[in-house]
């Protein structure tokens, strides 16, 4: 099994968005810059429920609240999409 080093610098100092991208600029200087389509949530969201973020996991991670949405800096420095909605069976 695999643990990934905590590393300072990818601590997340700012988050912004264009129309079909999310920007999360890092502690270290490094900006990680990945499609909204990867993220549906967040893709969906209005521009105001995008700007309501706040940091957590001791600055490693990202919330938003309004949605109800988590990213991590770990999973973006990979490249990890969001993982498929599971299929709902009719009732």
């Amino acid at each position: 099994m695999h643990v990934s080093e905590v590393k300072p610098g990818e601590r997340v100092k700012d988050v912004h968005f264009t129309e079909d991208t999310l920007a999360v600029d890092l502690v270290d200087g490094r900006t990680i810059i990945v499609p909204l389509a990867w993220y549906p949530k967040l893709l969906e969201a209005t521009a105001e429920q995008r700007l309501n973020w706040k940091l957590s996991g001791a600055g490693y991670g990202i919330h938003w609240p309004d949605i109800d949405e988590d990213l991590s800096t770990e999973g973006l420095l990979r490249g990890a999409p969001a993982a498929p909605e599971p299929m709902r069976t009719p009732r």
